[in-house]
């Protein structure tokens, strides 16, 4: 069974098929915060704290940590701020991290301070990406998303998208990296402007885990992209692109709907034994509008009931 092993200084996590869904929070990057990035230029990390200690609290597995404000000369700006953000962070929590740039300079520069074992984020199928990003996990023993676009492009043909994985898999095991470090984005699209999104990321979720045998995630709020209630579509979404083999995906874990989803997917796919994570969470449960859902009370005095109207149903024959 493929599992990626990444670590902070005090804490191992295992992203795998037979693990519970791995959630990477997503709220540490300043791409499209004006806010966050003119205080992170400014060297104020007041919000950066505050997401990452909610994001945990609310049940991130791990954080991804972006430090991208700006375009402009971003191999001189950026490494150096990645590096500032990435120490605030792991200092504050204990979850591994996710180190995401498309700088080499900042990778490098964040894998040489990070603590434990993180995720890099990422690599694509770009030759000049392969051979900048490929050596530097090879040399910090890291795991690296692998994102399915080329110097083509994002293709609209899953199986070309698959092709680019499986070579960024391949060109990983020529520098010595396993197929178990390497986690598979395979490009989630928007539903509302490609009308079979969700069905192309599920046929290419059952390839990737059967024939590349490979993790994967992706940015999980691309689907909903453009339509109104974007919460509902990303709700419904998680438990199925879950079934389909998705093993993680980056999210804003301070979304309590998308949060129950990937904790009743958990419990639905086995990945929560004894469905104790789902019964430490919600056990004290109370709606937020009186009369929208049972208590975890009237709950459990409902099943029960339901059981025992059941039993005497089995017995005389009943539906």
């Amino acid at each position: 069974m493929t599992r990626t092993i990444v670590a902070s200084a005090t804490r191992e996590i295992i992203i795998g098929f037979d693990q519970p869904f791995c959630v990477i929070g997503e709220r540490i990057n300043p791409t499209g915060r004006k806010k966050l990035a003119a205080e992170m230029i400014a060297g104020n990390f007041d919000t950066v704290i505050k997401d990452a200690l909610e994001q945990v609290a609310a049940g991130a597995t791990m954080l991804d940590v972006n430090a991208g404000v700006t375009s402009v000369n971003p191999n001189e700006t950026e490494p150096g701020l990645l590096v500032q953000t990435m120490e605030i962070v792991q200092g504050l929590v204990d979850v591994p991290l996710s180190i995401d740039s498309s700088v080499t300079a900042a990778i490098e520069a964040a894998l040489k301070i990070a603590k434990g074992r993180p995720l890099v984020n990422s690599v694509t199928g770009e030759e000049e990406k392969l051979e900048a990003i490929l050596p530097l996990c090879k040399k910090y023993d890291v795991p690296v998303v692998a994102i399915s676009n080329d110097e083509t492009g994002i293709s609209m043909d899953p199986d070309v998208r698959f092709a680019v994985a499986k070579k960024i898999v391949e060109r990983a095991m020529d520098h010595g990296i396993k197929a178990c470090d390497i986690v598979v984005d395979p490009l989630v699209m928007p539903i509302g402007a490609l009308g079979d999104a969700g069905r192309q990321v599920f046929a290419l979720l059952h390839r990737l885990r059967n024939e590349l045998k490979v993790n994967t995630t992706c940015g999980l709020s691309n689907v909903s992209f453009g339509l109104p209630h974007r919460h509902g579509i990303n709700t419904g979404f998680i438990p199925m692109v879950i079934g389909a083999g998705m093993t993680s995906a980056i999210m804003n874990p301070c979304r309590p709907q998308e949060m129950e989803a990937v904790r009743a997917a958990n419990v639905l796919n086995g990945t929560d034994p004894n469905c104790t994570n789902w019964i430490k969470t919600y056990k004290d449960y109370q709606p937020h509008v009186a009369g929208s859902a049972p208590t975890a009370q009237s709950s459990s005095a409902a099943a029960d009931g339901g059981r025992r109207r059941g039993g005497r149903a089995a017995r005389s024959g009943g539906a």
